[in-house]
């Protein structure tokens, strides 16, 4: 059998699944890799056998997305181009995390697909969503990677059909501990506009930037380059994280048991429904960095207690190769 894993290389978190369900492919199967979008701070630790620029979604500095630089940065015409020429014909099964050049040339070809991703949880009725709805986010997360077979994974099983996240092996095999820090991972945030309030706040803070190559200190604030070696060892320490609302790093921090603060990327819909069903669970989100939340935030003791079970292979045997 061989596979196609096709993953978007928008955001970490899709690699960081990629990195633990590739390898498990390969113990059953020819497996060949390929990623698109340009936005990932974290790298694939496997081969990689093809790389399209793809569509990324692009972000301000107060931690909105940017329509404007989205639509100029982006070539939509190469998408475009790439999605008619790319030859899938010689793939049994092509399996898509959210990646539209392979997602939308399966439609076309009407080649077998199934989409295995966190954004295929959001497709069904479910799953927790904002009271007012986001008409052109509900038709994003529909049409950016057109699938018929969809497997989701959320932080909680909402359906039959969506899975609990995919708890990475380096963070499975930390021992999470409480030293009196404090990380963030903010990317869609400028480092200035986050310095700015937390150092406001009188614990240690660790910032992990994308948009600093150096490490430096402001009072009791600690500006790191994004690496994943300091980022497992202060992640594994930590309070309590303060991060976007995406899936993984949640996901990580609630398995960790780390305290969580999520704040959505502006007109970004899909965390805007990630902190709706963080918020159902008990976890704090606010639409902004606001000084008097993280405060409050930083002296509550709430935790929730999850059970992230170590299952993908089973998933994967049971209920993805058996197309």
């Amino acid at each position: 059998m061989k596979i196609l894993y096709a993953f978007q290389g928008t955001g970490n978190g899709h690699v960081a699944r990629a990195q633990e369900i590739v390898p498990i492919l390969k113990k059953h199967a020819s497996v060949d890799t390929l990623i698109s979008g340009h936005q990932s701070q974290l790298k694939a630790d496997f081969d990689v056998n093809f790389q399209h620029k793809g569509i990324s979604l692009l972000y301000n500095k107060t931690g909105g997305l940017s329509y404007r630089k989205t639509l100029i940065d982006n070539n939509f015409y190469q998408a475009f181009k790439t999605i008619r020429e790319i030859e899938l014909s010689q793939y049994d099964l092509i399996i898509n995390d959210y990646e539209p050049i392979t997602g939308w040339a399966c439609k076309w070809k009407k080649y077998p697909m199934i989409e295995l991703s966190h954004q295929a949880a959001m497709l069904f009725k479910e799953t927790p969503k904002p009271e007012k709805k986001d008409v052109f986010g509900e038709l994003v997360l529909k049409y950016y990677v057109p699938s018929d077979r969809k497997i989701g994974f959320h932080f909680e099983s909402y359906h039959p059909q969506i899975k609990k996240p995919v708890i990475r092996r380096k963070i499975r095999n930390l021992n999470p501990d409480k030293k009196g820090f404090y990380l963030v991972y903010l990317p869609s945030f400028s480092d200035a506009n986050i310095i700015k309030i937390l150092k406001q706040i009188p614990v240690e803070w660790k910032i992990f930037s994308k948009h600093s190559t150096l490490q430096f200190r402001d009072q009791n604030v600690e500006i790191f380059p994004i690496g994943e070696t300091e980022y497992l060892k202060s992640f594994e320490n930590c309070d309590g994280v303060l991060c976007n609302a995406g899936f993984e790093s949640p996901a990580e921090a609630l398995f960790m048991d780390k305290k969580l603060f999520v704040i959505p990327i502006h007109h970004q819909y899909e965390q805007e429904c990630n902190a709706c069903a963080l918020d159902k669970m008990g976890i704090p989100n606010s639409k902004i960095l606001k000084l008097e939340e993280i405060e409050e935030w930083v002296a509550s003791d709430f935790q929730l207690k999850v059970n992230y079970p170590d299952n993908i292979e089973d998933i994967l045997i049971n209920e993805v190769l058996i197309f």
